[in-house]
């Protein structure tokens, strides 16, 4: 594959990592919580946000994965790690720091302490759990589309 069409094929898949991560988020974040807490049984609850929450974020890994690997493939061939230091370069900025907190999330505090926490809080009060649970998406969500919005326009030459 020439360069041209592996820089394709990178943006491409970064791309596509990008809405199913992000697309899920939002999923999560004005469907299925929202849906969650109108169910009143707490058990049911907890059961079916941990049934589809697990599925998600085996979805959510597999694009941050990718997500990295191709967005380090581009920076590389297209050589603009300088553009790091550039403040007009913001969104970039905003893209290393929207995937670094999902990644930390999915890979480390998920895993090692949070999902243990969320179960517990769930069971005592599972009414401001989820509120704080659906809070953290909406802003995480904010974040992460405010970040599209700027690498769109960023991408075809806007600066702000």
């Amino acid at each position: 594959m020439d360069s041209v069409n592996s820089y394709i094929f990178a943006r491409a898949v970064h791309i596509f990592a990008v809405v199913l991560w992000i697309g899920g988020v939002a999923f999560v974040t004005t469907v299925l919580i929202p849906s969650l807490k109108q169910i009143p049984d707490i058990h049911n609850r907890l059961e079916l946000f941990e049934k589809l929450e697990g599925k998600f974020s085996i979805q959510a890994r597999i694009t941050t994965v990718l997500t990295f690997v191709s967005g380090v493939y581009l920076i590389e061939t297209m050589q603009i790690w300088d553009r790091f230091l550039q403040v007009e370069f913001w969104w970039m900025h905003l893209m290393v720091l929207v995937w670094l907190l999902f990644t930390l999330v999915l890979f480390v505090f998920e895993p090692w302490f949070l999902h243990d926490w969320f179960r517990k809080q769930a069971l005592i009060d599972s009414d401001k759990t989820f509120r704080r649970v659906q809070l953290m998406h909406i802003v995480l969500l904010s974040i992460s589309l405010v970040t599209v919005v700027g690498a769109m326009f960023g991408a075809h030459g806007y600066r702000f």
